[in-house]
């Protein structure tokens, strides 16, 4: 393996180590000041799994304000936006929370 070589492959490893730390983190605790808030998230604006176990991933909430769907929102500020700390228990249908 040539120096030119050795360096591509580094860069691409180093590459691949930042996008798993990235991944992990973003499933782990809350950033800093923030919360899971369930029942607020837009469609398409969820930050990452649902609680019932219907999809894995980040912007796949289907409607506004499902329950199994959570947002990261600033502590102490979910409730006032109607929505839940408390994720809904995996096997209840997923129905949109009603806005007051």
């Amino acid at each position: 393996m040539n120096k030119r070589q050795a360096f591509i492959a580094a860069a691409l490893a180093g590459l691949c180590a930042g996008t798993t730390v990235n991944a992990a983190a973003h499933d782990g605790p809350a950033p800093g000041d923030k919360e899971k808030c369930y029942g607020v998230a837009k469609a398409g604006q969820n930050d990452c799994a649902s609680s019932d176990g219907a999809h894995s991933c980040a912007g796949q909430a289907e409607a506004d304000n499902l329950p199994t769907e959570w947002a990261y929102v600033a502590k102490g500020t979910c409730e006032q936006a109607g929505g839940s700390v408390k994720p809904i228990k995996a096997g209840k249908a997923a129905k949109p929370a009603t806005q007051p």
